[in-house]
Formats: C-alpha cells, structure tokens, sequence
C-alpha cells in the first residue's frame, strides 16, 4: 500500500541540469523578465515565482547561468540587507507591536526571544560572510526603521 510521509513535500528539482525544449524564452529575455520584477520592488523568492507560474520558466540558473539573487546585483536592485534578514526583521517587529497590546501573552513572548534568538545567529553568520558591518546590532527600533524603507 502506498503510505506518503506527513509534512514532506514531493516537489523536487530535476537532478539534470538543461535548458528545457519547451521552452522558448531566451537568456536575455528571462534576465530582463528578471530586472524589470526587481525594479517594480519584487524580492528574488516573488520573482522566481512569477517566472515559474506565468511565464513557465522552471529555473533561471539553468537558463541563465546565474542566480536570480547574482542577476538584482549586478544592477543594482538588491536591497541592502539580505532578504531572510529583512523578513525575519518584519516578523520581529510585528511581534513586537504585538506584545505591547498583549503583555500576558506569554506563549508570543516565548516566540519573540526565539525570534530575536534567530536573528542574532543569523547576523553573527553574515558579520563573519562579511555582507553586513562589523558594528551592526539587533536592536528593535532599528528593525522597524529598516523595515519602513
């Protein structure tokens, strides 16, 4: 009897990386496809959504050569900090909002320090990648300023 694992999902990529026949963008349309969703302010996990669900483009490294993420730098469109560090940020700050209406709320509150917990791991992993300064600190009000950039 088949039996499916609970939470797993089966999607994968194909492990052989080529260019589908189908397919009948070329590298420079699917580049600038990908520049012009970075400049109306999609983020590079929106944008290979896109590609993917309305024009069929399965993978814009194999097309491309290069990362989604490689293509925004180069022109620029990157923000300036990493996009998990910005979501992460985003959550942080909704929490925090949060628990300042709800100070009893002891289980968000436990899921804040975790939260805060994650973001401190993950920039002391960029300080040593070198993406962010040496002297950057998590601090809330700066989270809520990045944020409303």
């Amino acid at each position: 009897m088949y039996s499916r694992k609970k939470g797993k999902s089966r999607s994968h990529k194909p492990p052989i990386r080529i260019v589908p026949r189908w397919l009948t963008y070329k590298k420079d349309q699917v580049y600038g496809l990908v520049v012009e969703l970075a400049k109306k302010g999609y983020s590079s996990a929106m944008i290979g959504t896109i590609l993917r669900d309305q024009y069929g483009i399965p993978d814009v490294k194999t097309i491309t050569g290069k990362s989604i993420k490689e293509i925004m730098q180069e022109n620029n469109l990157y923000p300036e900090y990493p996009e998990e560090l910005l979501n992460l940020f985003r959550k942080a700050v909704n929490l925090h909002d949060h628990l300042k209406k709800h100070k009893k709320d002891k289980t968000s509150k436990k899921g804040y320090e975790n939260l805060v917990s994650k973001i401190n791991r993950l920039i002391k992993y960029y300080k040593k990648r070198k993406v962010l300064s040496k002297d950057f600190v998590f601090d809330i009000e700066r989270a809520r300023l990045i944020v409303q950039k």
